[in-house]
């Protein structure tokens, strides 16, 4: 049976990624494996968890690498625009981990490297299958999958979340923290905190099965 593996909300936080890619066998030949985005930021590690996800994508052709928040901050930064947003939420440690000092007014482009950059211009808003959604944040009830906009594919909450639109199929995503996966009938949510000392989840579909490790607090060295 083809299986789905979903996993969102890294946060930079390496040690988690890679406990959590020991507790899943993915089959190259079949298995898709998804990631929500938000790879980067807060956490110590960013570059090795975009090294390491660039890794998987040359091993496993079935991958899916969408876009977070933090994500377009950083690129919003790479431009001259939302410095003081970026820096004060995470990016600091994004920029120190690929050898960046403060004030951070060298060129992010002379420190990060060239397919790094790619991957972060390739990564797409959302992707859908034939049984779910899936995107960083959430989706605009009322709105055509099409015509949905960057700011409620990445930033979206409670709107969101509270809502029982139908989109027409489950809708996965990330972003909320929850202590326990989200479940509800139009909606799962497997962002669990994994930077805040709660856990770094994966949903297995079609099984609906939850794995998960401890996170970046409770991780030890």
């Amino acid at each position: 049976m083809k299986k789905t593996f979903v996993i969102a909300d890294i946060h930079g936080c390496s040690k988690p990624l890679r406990a959590l890619l020991t507790k899943i066998t993915v089959n190259p030949l079949t298995d898709t494996l998804i990631f929500l985005g938000d790879y980067i930021d807060r956490g110590p590690n960013s570059k090795e968890v975009v090294a390491e996800i660039i890794k998987l994508a040359e091993k496993f052709p079935r991958i899916i690498t969408l876009m977070g928040n933090h994500e377009q901050m950083l690129l919003e930064f790479m431009q001259g625009r939302g410095r003081d947003l970026f820096l004060k939420y995470g990016g600091r440690e994004t920029l120190e981990s690929y050898g960046m000092d403060p004030p951070f007014t060298d060129n992010p482009v002379d420190f990060i490297p060239a397919d790094h950059l790619d991957f972060f211009n390739s990564l797409d808003t959302y992707w859908e299958d034939d049984n779910y959604i899936y995107v960083h944040a959430g989706l605009q009830p009322g709105v055509n999958l099409n015509r949905q906009s960057t700011e409620w594919c990445l930033w979206s909450r409670g709107k969101f979340i509270n809502s029982d639109y139908d989109f027409g199929k489950t809708v996965i995503f990330g972003h909320t923290e929850h202590s326990e996966p989200l479940i509800k009938a139009n909606k799962i949510g497997i962002d669990t905190g994994s930077f805040y000392g709660g856990r770094l989840t994966c949903l297995v579909l079609p099984a609906r099965q939850f794995i998960s490790v401890p996170g970046h607090r409770q991780t030890p060295d």
